[in-house]
């Protein structure tokens, strides 16, 4: 595999960001590790993405992904986006349109990564596990699959009743707006999905039983399981911690309808 940081220009955003980009290399004499490079002229691509106190980087610094990825011939792209909660924020930056618009034509351009929804697939823990799931359920005409560890997926409950340590990054990405039956509000995008006659993304979440988005990702969990969509729950004992997350994410790698 090859790890590498691409800094570049945003027109969405107006600055400079940074993506960290993980890509298939099929190598035959390195010791310990089973490559699938070079299999394809187009890699499928996982978008991963973080959580409200990290970055691009996290994910290469706090997990083996790169390692758990290597036998899949999967491109994996790591977006900057901050405190944006994926959003175009009210007081802030179009993170939203960087998200869905500008970065997969972006990441295409610099790397062989396939365009084609079947091998495109997103996932995310906490604020990004938010990311994921409302990417998906927006445009499910982009993403094949997407998986949430401990997301942050009942955003109205969330935002009516936020943790005073949250609340100015909530402020700032939402303003005073009432989210209920919105883009954002995922709940209510799960009826829409799966009452619509287009194409549905399968989804995968996990949550500690311990973790303080429990009761959010409970929500989310008993309104997905009212619908005929394709989805997978899990949890378990355990909080909002990387000693979880390091696990969680070989078990969606597994679960990815690679083709």
């Amino acid at each position: 595999m090859a790890l590498l940081r691409c800094d570049f220009f945003s027109d969405a955003l107006g600055l400079s960001t940074s993506m960290t980009v993980i890509l298939p290399q099929k190598t035959y004499t390195q010791i310990g590790m089973d490559s699938a490079g070079g299999a394809r002229e187009l890699y499928p691509t996982l978008y991963l993405l973080h959580g409200l106190s990290d970055d691009d980087t996290i994910w290469s610094r706090r997990t083996s992904v790169e390692r758990y990825a290597a036998s899949l011939g999967l491109a994996i792209v790591m977006p900057n986006v901050h405190r944006s909660f994926y959003n175009d924020m009210e007081y802030g930056g179009r993170y939203w349109t960087f998200l869905t618009e500008e970065l997969p034509a972006i990441a295409r351009s610099f790397f062989p990564l396939s365009g084609a929804r079947e091998d495109t697939f997103a996932a995310g823990l906490s604020m990004g596990g938010y990311g994921a799931m409302k990417w998906a359920l927006n445009r499910p005409d982009m993403l094949a699959a997407a998986a949430s560890l401990s997301g942050a997926l009942d955003m109205v409950s969330l935002v009516r009743q936020p943790e005073p340590w949250v609340k100015p990054a909530l402020d700032l990405a939402y303003g005073d707006k009432e989210l209920a039956g919105t883009e954002h509000d995922l709940i209510s995008l799960l009826a829409k999905v799966d009452a619509s006659g287009g194409p549905k993304p399968k989804l995968y979440q996990w949550c500690g039983t311990e973790d303080f988005l429990y009761p959010s990702n409970v929500a989310f969990r008993d309104a997905c399981r009212r619908t005929g969509l394709d989805f997978t729950y899990e949890e378990g004992p355990g909080g909002h911690s990387w000693d979880h997350w390091d696990a969680k994410i070989q078990d969606v790698l597994k679960w990815l309808p690679l083709r």
